[in-house]
């Protein structure tokens, strides 16, 4: 099972990731800001009617009640997408914290695998007994 993870590690551009992720964050962030800076969409007030007396009334009231509606849907909605974008901004944070860490562990793996291969190559070699 390693040996499936190890493949699909290998065949990640590490390079691209890395030099995208920072265009990530910053892409979260302008959407956070854009969408933050939109206003809500207007209360509408619930004017009180007049009972209906004809059909057309009845329309029209029928109307007020779907706009109504729709406008709470909408308000509904613009909530939803105000945490969306927020938890969006948070995940492409950490993605850039993620990646970063994940840098700093390759070139930490790089550096001990050559003092690694140095000194198995100096006990081979007797330069140092063992």
């Amino acid at each position: 099972m390693a040996i499936g993870w190890l493949t699909v590690l290998q065949s990640v551009p590490w390079a691209d990731v890395i030099s995208n992720a920072p265009k990530v964050a910053e892409g979260a962030k302008k959407l956070w800001n854009t969408v933050a800076k939109k206003s809500s969409p207007p209360e509408v007030s619930d004017a009180s009617t007049q009972p209906a007396v004809s059909a057309e009334s009845r329309t029209i009231a029928a109307l007020e009640a779907r706009a109504i509606a729709l406008e709470a849907s909408v308000a509904d909605l613009h909530g939803q997408m105000l945490a969306s974008s927020e938890l969006i901004k948070a995940l492409a944070e950490q993605n850039a914290q993620l990646v970063q860490r994940i840098e700093t562990n390759r070139v930490r793996v790089l550096w001990l695998s050559a003092v690694t291969a140095a000194l198995a190559l100096a006990v081979v070699f007797g330069l140092f007994p063992a």
